[in-house]
């Protein structure tokens, strides 16, 4: 069994990092949308998930978190299938928190043309540390 000093010089020598994709590797080309058939009601659409995933772009550890997405359709509506696959391609991705939440928008926004839109990245704590990112759109 090592010893406690043993084990703090094992963890100082501890700098692997795992393989991750490229930014790049998210695909946007596979948002879809349908018509909206009440252009210029209040109607606020809400989508969540507790399976957001990307990593860490320096480590490649994984990142966990909760993603909402609020908006005022204009004439369009997203597709929640095609969005589902849209945020698996996250899974592997290393990008920073801030950065995934303002991708997420502009992609959701330019697949459907809100009047309003907002993402909201509430990430699972780490290293003590709790982090939420809101990103918003007006028209």
């Amino acid at each position: 069994m090592p010893s406690i000093e043993e084990l703090k010089e094992q963890y100082q020598e501890l700098n692997d990092t795992f393989d991750m994709s490229p930014v790049e590797s998210i695909k946007p080309e596979l948002l879809m949308a349908f018509e909206y058939e009440y252009p210029g009601s209040s109607t606020e659409v809400s989508i969540d998930t507790d399976e957001f995933t990307a990593v860490c772009p320096w480590t490649g550890l994984p990142d966990f978190g909760t993603l909402k997405v609020r908006y005022l359709p204009n004439t369009l509506c997203i597709e929640l299938k095609s969005m589902k696959y849209y945020l698996l391609s996250y899974t592997g991705v290393g990008v920073v928190q801030e950065h995934a939440a303002n991708i997420i928008l502009n992609d959701l926004k330019n697949i459907c043309d809100p009047i309003s839109m907002s993402v909201e990245l509430d990430y699972k704590i780490r290293g003590g540390l709790h982090t939420s990112v809101v990103a918003t759109y007006e028209k």
